[in-house]
């Protein structure tokens, strides 16, 4: 500057106190993938296509059936099937109830059944911020008839190939950190292991999400036989990018649908006659159940509506209401990967990705559908034999429902068997990649690697201080190297390559705490 001065005056010459710094990326965004009420908003179709939203009304508006306008009922955003099967015994598989001494059998027609919409307003109520939707379809049609008693459901109208597309459509994303797919679990066993094995493989090549993987036959597990669900999973994830995923077991029941949203149209396909055989059975001759159903039948030129019958059925028939409340908590029973999306968003909120999503409730999750102990999840949580761990989400007294792990699929592995180290060094490793874009063409010398180490050691220093590493000091928490003689060779100067070495001590969870008691002998005052 004091070559240009040539005119009498005042200059200014403004000097850079601070160096470039480390943004911070984004470390709770899920993805989720799957089969919504429709896709379109504004005469614009959404399906397969990637799209951000910000809140459930956001989800509602592109990926909601809008309502019809008043006094018509809110458009039913989820419609399952289930009937109810006559049994001569008491089952030993499924759901069931009992109506006036007889046994029936609760069963979904399978075609009915999907878990994203559900997930998502889980994933809210737990706090949810921004996410990722990619809709690959609307729901297919029913079949009119009940799945087969005490089998996994598999619902063929959720297609391997289309869920499939809907991953590689995240492939050019980088913003979301979680791949979620809740309705991978409708698939065949084999389908269902395909798919996670390409999620664990897109994530390892992104080197930034992690999988959230469901387990097969969590929903209605056998109390002594669900041990088969989980060497069925393990047997097919791969051994591929198992640091980059991790699965809960078992599902959840929740308060997410209401009442109000299950009626006798959930029933037989709708057929009200099937209905009114179980109902009239049960209570004999009601003629105030006998009156409504024909109201429902005939309706006449000024109908009712839904709600408004499904009401005068309830005050008609207790056993009517009994039926509807065990069908409702049925629906309820969710994959607990969308609301571990929302825990994993309010533990990265409030304390940072280093913190394991562990040891809290996941809200709105009331039930269990089998309830491990300690032995129990000691298989789960260390298998000798594949090393591949299952987190579980356990009752305990007085506390209520807690996830009870915080493992990898890698539990084998010292360096990645925790999913808050794994988190921790993807978020400093994207963190830092970004960071060093604006340094590409820079010249490699000696100015631009003290300009590096600086820049990213400010950004350690901050993570350090947030409590993401260990150490009583920073230089014991990380270290940064760049140089010539350190970690460049003069070919690598030539060749135009600047070599970042980083070592830093991930805090881990104290998953293990020993307390040692001993007696001690008194002795003489």
């Amino acid at each position: 500057m004091e070559s240009n001065i040539k005119t009498p005056g005042v200059y200014i010459n403004e000097i850079n106190a601070f160096p470039n710094s480390v943004v911070p990326v984004f470390t709770a965004v899920p993805a989720f993938i799957g089969y919504t009420p429709q896709a379109e908003y504004e005469g614009k179709s959404y399906t397969n296509k990637v799209q951000k939203i910000t809140s459930f009304a956001e989800f509602k508006a592109i990926y909601c059936i809008p309502d019809a306008a008043p006094p018509a009922d809110p458009s039913k955003q989820y419609n399952p099937q289930y009937y109810l099967v006559k049994q001569n015994a008491q089952p030993t598989s499924g759901d069931y109830i009992l109506i006036n001494g007889t046994y029936y059998s609760i069963v979904p027609d399978p075609n009915t059944v999907y878990y994203l919409y559900n997930s998502i307003r889980l994933f809210y109520q737990n706090c949810g911020g921004d996410a990722y939707i990619v809709s690959v379809g609307g729901y297919g049609k029913p079949s009119g008839i009940p799945a087969t008693i005490g089998k996994n459901i598999v619902n063929p109208n959720v297609k391997l190939n289309e869920l499939l597309n809907g991953l590689a459509l995240l492939q050019n994303e980088s913003e979301p950190t979680m791949y979620i797919c809740p309705e991978a679990t409708l698939l065949s066993v084999s389908d269902n292991g395909t798919l996670m094995q390409k999620m664990l493989l897109q994530c390892t090549q992104k080197e930034n999400p992690i999988s959230i993987f469901d387990i097969i036959g969590g929903n209605n597990p056998d109390p002594i036989l669900y041990t088969n669900d989980i060497e069925t999973f393990r047997n097919n994830t791969g051994n591929n990018g198992l640091s980059y995923g991790a699965a809960y077991y078992p599902f959840i029941g929740t308060t997410i649908m209401q009442s109000s949203e299950v009626d006798y149209t959930n029933l037989f396909g709708g057929d009200v006659k099937q209905l009114t055989a179980i109902l009239t059975e049960a209570d004999g001759n009601n003629d105030a159940l006998n009156k409504v159903v024909e109201a429902i039948q005939n309706p006449g030129n000024n109908p009712l509506t839904v709600s408004q019958y499904n009401n005068a059925l309830i005050n008609a028939s207790k056993t009517y209401n009994q039926i509807i409340n065990q069908i409702l908590t049925d629906i309820n029973i969710l994959p607990a990967s969308g609301g571990m999306a929302g825990v994993i968003t309010v533990t990265d909120n409030t304390a940072g990705p280093w913190n394991a999503p562990a040891n809290t409730t996941i809200v709105g999750a009331n039930s269990l559908p089998i309830r491990l102990n300690d032995a129990q999840q000691a298989n789960l949580n260390v298998d000798a034999v594949s090393g591949k761990s299952v987190n579980a989400i356990r009752f305990f007294n007085g506390q209520g429902i807690l996830i009870w792990g915080a493992r990898t699929l890698d539990g084998n592995s010292n360096d990645w068997r925790y999913i808050s180290v794994r988190r921790t060094v993807s978020y400093i490793q994207q963190s830092g990649k970004l960071a060093m874009e604006a340094y590409v063409f820079e010249p490699n010398t000696v100015n631009t690697w003290s300009a590096v180490k600086s820049s990213i050691s400010n950004f350690l220093t901050s993570v350090w201080k947030e409590g993401g590493l260990q150490g009583a000091t920073a230089a014991d928490a990380f270290s940064v190297q760049c140089g010539l003689g350190t970690t460049m060779t003069s070919d690598d100067i030539l060749n135009g390559i600047m070599n970042v070495t980083i070592k830093v001590a991930v805090t881990h969870p104290a998953e293990f705490i020993v307390i040692t008691l001993s007696q001690q002998m008194a002795t003489g005052q």
